[in-house]
């Protein structure tokens, strides 16, 4: 997992336990390049809810339906496959 080095990542290693042990990776101070997926991810979310808007005003269903549009989103670096596609090892008919 590679977050933002904000304070609320200070329970990492609780995070990490309690997530079986997934690794954590904090980039270096001013290296966006070191987290591009999460720094494409924030620019889509952008374009959803920008950041004049307070998020948690956001009901969660427009949340989830957001969630669910970017995992069934071709990624380059997944080989043009989804998020969905990989994790559950099953493709998607989209025509």
């Amino acid at each position: 997992m590679t977050p933002d080095r904000g304070r609320e990542f200070a329970a990492h290693g609780d995070v990490s336990k309690a997530l079986k042990h997934v690794s954590f990776f904090f980039a270096d101070p001013y290296s966006p390049w070191q987290r591009g997926t999460n720094e494409n991810t924030n620019g889509l979310l952008r374009e959803c809810v920008p950041k004049s808007v307070d998020i948690s005003t956001i009901p969660d269903a427009v949340i989830q339906q957001f969630v669910d549009s970017l995992n069934r989103r071709p990624r380059k670096c997944l080989g043009w496959l989804s998020p969905y596609e990989v994790f559950f090892d099953s493709l998607l008919h989209l025509t």
